[in-house]
């Protein structure tokens, strides 16, 4: 944008105005901060901002009140509702008396800062003004992983089409990030990017916000209110969670897939679009389809090209350059030092679950940033949950590495004499493995440790193990 964006912030919980100025302030956007309703209006006959969020319940006038407000003397200030997540009644209140979008809490500060920034450039829109296209902010995606490379690849495929496409994977493996950077790599790339997560739209509200309203459709509507369809013309549209859609709006996106134009809710006049769609889901398509969950005809429209995002266990050549990546973003947002992993801290990271994916990385990141005393993390500065977890199954390919990690957790736990345990343990495992390689034979399985015979003997001895038979050259005892 040309100038700074200024977004003022409505909230009496002091964390929350914390939270936002600091997300939007490092996206360079100016704000202000107010602790009630009651002092908004009468700054508004002074100055305006560009965008308002506003909490829902506070002292005094309420932000439903706040917004009534504003709708009857600023109309074109597009304001932001933020409502608790199981709240629907407020939800639908300040969707119908005007809201340009609802936040629920507790909410992902990047999606409040999209949020607030597709809210402006509406604003503009709307007031005939030019607008400069929407520089996103979305990293390029990081992976060297042979699984990622595939993404990677499947994007430059598409980097001159205008083809649908389904992205499949996990919670949390980064779907929308690959929906971003296929818009930022297309035809489209200067047209509008338009997310919209399914599974966090109530029912009732579905086709309202996907296709818009007229003006008086319902109670409450008391100006035509353009859909995300129409929002995203001319560029992308991002049906997150497309499995979680309800069966009667599956039926009306196929008929806009295959029309290129639906009706408004209330609407008599068909709206023409052009509009790329980029749908998601962790789900199984195939399995719902069979169900019954999920319309075969719209699954073969979505599924034209499918990309799958591998999960973060199947990509962990990747989590230290990820690591090292989301440090260095929380020690900026948070303006301290990047603290720096140690290599057994790296390796430790590497063979955990990561059963939240990418997603669970970020945030362990941010916890780091935050409560790590020293600038080196060890694997005891982790968060308690990770040292409890066991390693994951992944192939072992070096023996040396999996000991290493092993004694790196068993410390991080507080455990001391390891050798008591370690050393039984492996010449145990050696000598099982040679007896096994000898089918039994004690004479051979000493050769292959490098032993004599009665050493071997006397080591099972030790260990108290059990072996069964003897050797089939010599009677001694084992």
């Amino acid at each position: 944008m040309s100038r700074s964006e200024t977004v003022w912030i409505v909230d009496d919980d002091r964390s929350i105005r914390w939270v936002l100025e600091k997300a939007l302030q490092q996206e360079g956007m100016t704000t202000q901060s107010f602790d009630s309703a009651d002092g908004v209006m009468s700054r508004l006959a002074r100055q305006q901002p560009d965008v308002i969020i506003s909490d829902i319940r506070m002292p005094g006038a309420s932000g439903l009140d706040l917004l009534a407000r504003i709708r009857e003397q600023h109309p074109r200030l597009p304001v932001i509702i933020m409502t608790a997540h199981s709240d629907l009644d407020s939800a639908v209140a300040s969707y119908q008396g005007g809201a340009f979008e609802y936040l629920p809490k507790p909410f992902d500060v990047d999606e409040a800062v999209a949020l607030v920034k597709r809210a402006n450039q509406h604003a503009q829109e709307q007031q005939g003004q030019a607008v400069e296209p929407t520089l996103t902010r979305t990293p390029e995606i990081i992976g060297e992983a042979p699984a990622m490379q595939e993404v990677f690849r499947a994007i430059g495929r598409l980097s001159h089409s205008n083809i649908t496409v389904l992205i499949n994977g996990e919670s949390g493996t980064g779907k929308e990030l690959v929906a971003h950077a296929l818009h930022r790599h297309s035809p489209r790339a200067a047209s509008p990017f338009i997310a919209l997560n399914m599974a966090a739209i109530p029912k009732d509200l579905m086709e309202s916000e996907l296709f818009g309203h007229e003006k008086g459709a319902f109670t409450g509507a008391a100006n035509l209110r353009r859909g995300r369809f129409e929002q995203a013309d001319g560029g992308t549209l991002f049906l997150d969670e497309i499995g979680d859609m309800p069966a009667d709006t599956q039926t009306r996106l196929l008929r806009v897939l295959a029309d290129g134009e639906f009706y408004r809710v209330g609407g008599h006049t068909p709206v023409k679009v052009d509009v790329r769609i980029i749908a998601a889901t962790h789900q199984n398509l195939e399995t719902l389809v069979h169900a019954g969950k999920f319309r075969e005809d719209l699954f073969h429209r979505l599924n034209v090209i499918r990309i799958h995002i591998p999960r973060m266990s199947d990509r962990r050549e990747d989590i230290p350059t990820l690591a090292r990546h989301f440090l260095s973003r929380a020690a900026q947002e948070l303006a301290v030092e990047p603290k720096l992993l140690k290599t057994e801290t790296e390796e430790y990271l590497k063979n955990l679950p990561w059963p939240g994916n990418v997603r669970q990385l970020e945030n362990t990141c941010r916890w780091i940033t935050v409560m790590a005393s020293g600038r080196e993390v060890h694997i005891s500065d982790l968060p308690p949950e990770l040292l409890n977890l066991p390693q994951d199954s992944a192939p072992v390919t070096n023996w040396e590495q999996a000991l290493r990690q092993w004694a790196d957790q068993a410390l991080a736990r507080g455990q001391s004499s390891l050798l008591d345990s370690a050393v039984p343990t492996f010449e145990r495992i050696m000598i099982e493995t040679a007896l096994k390689h000898t089918a039994g034979r004690r004479r051979d399985a000493a050769v292959l440790l490098g032993w004599g015979r009665n050493t071997l003997t006397r080591k099972i001895k030790e260990l108290g193990m059990k072996v069964d038979g003897g050797d089939d050259d010599e009677g001694e005892e084992g």
